[in-house]
């Protein structure tokens, strides 16, 4: 029944395909149950709550992409959306965080309206098919640079910004990991990624650099304290809403360049390049960031990681309720999840950024006008560790080229839009200064 539902035979995939798919995205993205508490947790939200509602609009959230979007896509608290939250909004401007939610939740409003107006429909598809494909090899670039990072292959240098880091035992344990994961990817045999997540982690376990955990599962699941807690009135006043503004421009480009990279991936598009479902899985994404507010966390967007399931083989919204389900049962069994270390999961989102760059193909690099925006796109998107500025800065130099060329009438009016919205987001709060220089 889940097979005519989900069109599995129609779309060349089967059950079990589409649990790998599930199993492996829900293991790339299962750190999310611990930094996210962790980074929230510093505005003085309770740490217990937010574990749990992290895991819960997840679960809802993705379960929600799968049933109604069918759709292999995952939807979780955005990490640079919440560091954004953190950093920024409480810690820097000295908002509450209930007034925070409340941005949220009205930032989702926002996008969910422009959603339903079509605008957003009409943005994605205004973006040239060389952006498109920049879009993706952005990503996947950025993918790849968050996988070396978190194997510790890549490390910060205070000289050079970054540098190659030691080979240390741990980064040999996710480099072994790897290796398994090319040998079965060369083999063409499906889970090569949750196959290598596994491998890892067993050798981590053997060779004692994983604790095991005080406990396996863990039934204090109480989320009172941050629940329906958001200030809606307080978000609405005059001093928040440039923030309100920068959270909707931030999830809006973030869930578009991800749905465009991923759906893309998963051949959801169709025979004119257009994304089938995109308008459904927007306004998910829209209503999974007002549930999100409500229950006490930071923008809900659609996740990236969803990709390393995607690259296993899940072509339908059954490798999403897969994933769903795992993070409600990590509800229960989070110190079970934890065992796996980020190391282990790290390998997984290299190969995933490997798959992505095939993309690049499709860029045409004899057209300057094409080639710099893309460029552009690519290198921001992981040199600035933010899609939605990637994305910004490819979109207004896009623009300004064939306004140059003298070719303005090739951009389309919702071209124009994106890139008003792109320079005023890159403003942000530095528009006052800005216009101070141009004086």
């Amino acid at each position: 029944m889940a097979g005519d539902y989900f069109g599995l035979k129609a779309k060349g995939t089967n059950l079990r395909t589409e649990t790998i798919a599930g199993i492996t995205t829900f293991l790339t993205m299962a750190y999310i149950i611990f930094v996210n508490p962790t980074m929230l947790g510093k505005t003085g939200m309770d740490k217990g709550a937010l574990v749990a509602v992290t895991c819960i609009v997840t679960a809802i959230s993705t379960i929600i992409a799968g049933v109604f979007g069918k759709a292999p896509i995952a939807m979780a608290p955005g990490m640079g959306l919440n560091a954004f939250f953190t950093y920024t909004l409480v810690l820097g401007k000295g908002i509450s965080w209930e007034t925070a939610l409340g941005a949220v939740f009205v930032s989702g409003v926002l996008f969910l309206l422009l959603t339903l107006i079509g605008l957003r429909k009409k943005l994605v598809e205004a973006i040239p098919p060389g952006i498109i494909s920049a879009i993706s090899v952005g990503i996947g670039l950025f993918i790849t640079f968050i996988g070396l990072v978190n194997l510790h292959i890549i490390v910060k240098n205070d000289s050079t910004l970054v540098s190659a880091g030691p080979l240390g035992a741990t980064t040999l344990i996710g480099l072994a990991g790897l290796l398994f994961m090319l040998f079965f990817e060369m083999k063409g045999i499906k889970g090569s990624l949750l196959i290598g997540i596994a491998f890892s982690t067993l050798l981590a376990i053997a060779f004692g650099y994983v604790d095991r955990p005080m406990r396996w599962v863990s039934f204090d699941v109480d989320i009172r304290p941050i629940a329906l807690h958001l200030d809606i009135f307080g978000a609405l006043k005059w001093g928040v809403l440039g923030s309100v503004f920068s959270l909707m421009f931030m999830d809006m480009f973030d869930s578009i360049g991800t749905l465009v990279a991923c759906c893309h991936q998963a051949k959801m598009v169709d025979t004119h390049g257009k994304i089938k479902g995109i308008d459904r899985l927007l306004a998910i994404d829209a209503i999974a960031t007002m549930t999100g507010a409500l229950f006490g966390t930071s923008t809900t967007t659609a996740y990236i990681e969803s990709a390393a399931g995607i690259e296993q083989g899940g072509r339908t919204g059954l490798t999403s309720v897969v994933t769903g389900a795992l993070f409600l049962l990590a509800i229960i069994f989070a110190p079970l999840v934890g065992i796996v270390p980020e190391y282990a999961t790290a390998p997984a989102l290299i190969m995933v950024g490997l798959f992505m760059m095939k993309e690049v193909r499709v860029i045409n690099f004899a057209n300057i006008e094409e080639a710099f925006p893309a460029f552009i796109i690519i290198v921001m998107i992981a040199l600035s560790y933010s899609i939605s500025t990637g994305l910004a800065f490819g979109f207004i130099s896009f623009v300004l080229i064939k306004s140059a060329a003298g070719k303005v009438r090739e951009v389309k009016p919702t071209m124009w839009i994106i890139a008003i919205l792109s320079f005023a987001f890159l403003a942000g709060d530095k528009l006052g200064d800005l216009m101070k220089c141009i004086k």
